[in-house]
């Protein structure tokens, strides 16, 4: 018999992860112009609908298909997620011996992950990417990238980057946020700057669009990390816990920081914090003890903020809404720090932190792990943003006539201010 509470609670925890990619809309919008607003919010749900369909037709079997033989691939036996239901009916008479829930629920968990994984890189495009081109990377991404990605890492078994190399990852540092990051700075670099870079400020329209969806983000994350446990324990119960401290820090953090640097705290600075400390928590959650959490929250705040707000200004390349700066930088920190103070009893491998055991083993695998989900993405994204560019008559950018006027009325037809009247 199935354990009905840890039914109940990957159910709850699915939910949640849903309701992220929406907070990331009005995270997204709050922090875009005024004209933008609309294109902005659209990418963020597009997405819903594109993920719906790649992952039940074969993400899903690219991820967590196949008998474990190929190291960055699933397979090719559940597409279309074809035995899903039957399989449901067939273990209700005869439930597997080491399974606490119905393995129906994990095919919606893990579609609401790359969900929000792919809305995430839509931060950097603001302003300037055709809605086209948008969609049909983000269809082409969520077929070719995020799965066999996913596989590596959590594919169990055989899997190349948590089986062979043995890196940790409880929630995804490596495929969520340094693959999306990764992926917005590549497209930002692909697409150049919006006018006016470098000469004019786009301060965020709407800042309690920002808290909203900070808000909302937050409270997706308590099922992001706590259901990556794949069971209602204590081990999920500590993945909350590091949660909500570590992102309290980095929010503490990064008010300290624009306090020193730029003499007053803000509210878009305080829930940038926050985003960064879920992020840094996220390969973490459930092998650190609380009190490291804290210092991975209070350390994340300053090399974030500073990767945008100096190495974006110093390298010149436009991240409109830092998904780069905030997720992939924020991840590669939380997966060093993961080597550095994973508890050994609570590590899926043999090795835990350096802090505990003195034994580098784990950070090397953490940081291998790191620098192949890199090259990897690294190299699909470019090869898939050609092929996109030349499906599009070889350009991803919208015109300079269109940039001008804004994507909202330009792309879609519509404003969120209908009354508003200008260039802001």
């Amino acid at each position: 018999m199935y354990d009905t509470g840890s039914t109940a609670f990957m159910i709850v925890c699915a939910m949640l992860v849903l309701l992220m990619t929406p907070g990331l809309a009005f995270f997204y919008g709050g922090l875009s112009r005024r004209k933008n607003v609309v294109n902005t919010m659209i990418m963020s749900f597009a997405v819903i609908g594109i993920v719906s369909i790649t992952w039940t037709v074969c993400g899903w079997s690219f991820a967590y298909g196949g008998d474990g033989s190929i190291p960055f691939f699933g397979g090719f036996d559940q597409l279309g997620f074809l035995g899903g239901t039957s399989d449901m009916i067939a273990a209700a008479t005869d439930v597997p011996e080491d399974a606490v829930y119905p393995d129906i629920i994990n095919f919606v968990f893990q579609m609401a992950f790359c969900m929000i994984t792919t809305a995430i890189i839509t931060g950097s495009l603001a302003g300037r990417m055709k809605f086209g081109a948008v969609c049909a990377f983000a269809a082409a991404w969520t077929i070719l990238v995020y799965p066999p990605l996913a596989h590596m890492v959590w594919g169990g078994d055989g899997s190349l980057i948590g089986d062979t190399i043995g890196a940790l990852d409880f929630a995804g540092g490596d495929v969520v946020h340094i693959s999306s990051g990764l992926t917005g700075l590549v497209l930002c670099l692909m697409l150049g700057k919006r006018k006016g870079f470098g000469m004019m400020s786009y301060r965020p329209h709407n800042v309690p669009f920002v808290a909203l969806g900070a808000t909302l983000l937050w409270l997706g994350w308590f099922g992001f990390n706590g259901g990556s446990q794949l069971a209602a324990d204590g081990v999920a119960g500590l993945a909350v816990i590091n949660t909500v401290v570590a992102s309290g820090a980095a929010l503490v953090s990064w008010m300290i920081v624009e306090r020193v640097k730029v003499g007053k705290p803000t509210l878009v600075g305080a829930a940038t914090g926050l985003v960064a400390g879920l992020v840094v928590i996220t390969p973490a959650a459930g092998f650190v003890e609380p009190w490291a959490a804290i210092v991975m929250g209070l350390c994340v705040s300053p090399i974030c903020y500073f990767a945008i707000s100096v190495c974006k200004a110093k390298f010149g390349y436009d991240d409109a809404l830092d998904a780069f700066g905030c997720h992939c930088v924020g991840g590669i920190v939380g997966g060093i720090f993961t080597g550095l103070f994973c508890v050994p009893e609570l590590s899926w491998t043999d090795f835990g932190g350096l802090f505990y055991t003195g034994d580098f083993s784990l950070l090397g695998s953490q940081i291998a792990g790191i620098l192949i989900t890199i090259a990897f993405v690294a190299v699909c994204d470019v090869v898939l943003a050609l092929i996109i560019k030349a499906c599009f008559k070889g350009d991803l950018r919208v015109s300079e006539e269109e940039e001008a006027q804004g994507l909202d009325v330009a792309a879609h037809g519509e404003s969120a201010y209908p009354a508003y009247i200008g260039l802001d």
